[in-house]
């Protein structure tokens, strides 16, 4: 079975540690649990770094954000769980104002030199709206990609970046690829025919935020469907992939 295309004739990867970055508790899980769930289970280890509290994804109003900050952390620890992942951070910057602060690159460059991705995959910055779907990517989404990329070039790299890091035992690090999620524009397709029901049970973890986890699993199946089916492929996800050359 193929499992990986790059319409850029990419070599296949074969990440030893994947970073997933993303704003928000369920983003990673919605945009790419099957890709860590099949990376997994060929002996990738899988970390998640969460940016902000998830402290305003809720209609109850009787939530407080504080609690409400707890459960959506038990739900992405259950779901990375389920993924077959090994450590998720939670850097707690307050949800629905991520800003690309010298504080918050700070803390991701920290992250990077420690865990060594091989590959990262966060939010395209670029995606700023689909019209063919009718959204407006959340902003703190796009805070997220930028920021991830800023720290993975040229800032997690460079020693002279945030030197006392460097100081502190926080050696620089190359990664090599960066895989953009991206819901209209892909260049790397990865089969999870085999994993799409790891990414639905990921998806169910977080009850906090689906309401409906059937309508969502239609959803999802047909999403990946739609990816998959130029590629001969029941499911799939799909990418900008990125290979740094510097």
């Amino acid at each position: 079975m193929t499992e990986q295309i790059s319409l850029l004739n990419q070599p296949t990867l074969k990440p030893k540690i994947i970073l997933g970055i993303a704003a928000h508790p369920d983003d990673l899980d919605f945009s790419a649990s099957g890709t860590m769930a099949y990376f997994a289970s060929k002996g990738s280890e899988v970390h998640y770094l969460i940016l902000t509290d998830g402290g305003q994804g809720t209609s109850d109003k009787n939530l407080a954000p504080d609690q409400l900050t707890k459960i959506r952390q038990i739900e992405q620890q259950k779901a990375l769980k389920i993924l077959g992942g090994k450590t998720v951070q939670f850097l707690d910057y307050p949800d629905g104002n991520l800003v690309n602060s010298p504080e918050l690159k700070k803390d991701i460059i920290k992250t990077i030199r420690t865990i060594k991705p091989d590959v990262v995959i966060t939010m395209d910055p670029t995606m700023v709206y689909s019209a063919s779907r009718g959204m407006i990517n959340h902003p703190d989404h796009r805070v997220a990609g930028q920021a991830a990329l800023d720290c993975v070039y040229p800032l997690a790299r460079d020693h002279l970046a945030y030197p006392e890091l460097y100081a502190q035992g926080y050696i620089p690090h190359k990664t090599k690829t960066i895989l953009l999620t991206n819901f209209d524009t892909q260049n790397y397709i990865l089969d999870i025919s085999e994993t799409i029901d790891l990414k639905i049970q990921a998806l169910k973890a977080h009850t906090s935020q689906i309401e409906d986890i059937q309508q969502t699993a239609i959803w999802i199946k047909q999403n990946s469907a739609n990816i998959g089916k130029n590629h001969g492929y029941q499911y799939a996800e799909g990418f900008i992939r990125i290979d740094l050359r510097v």
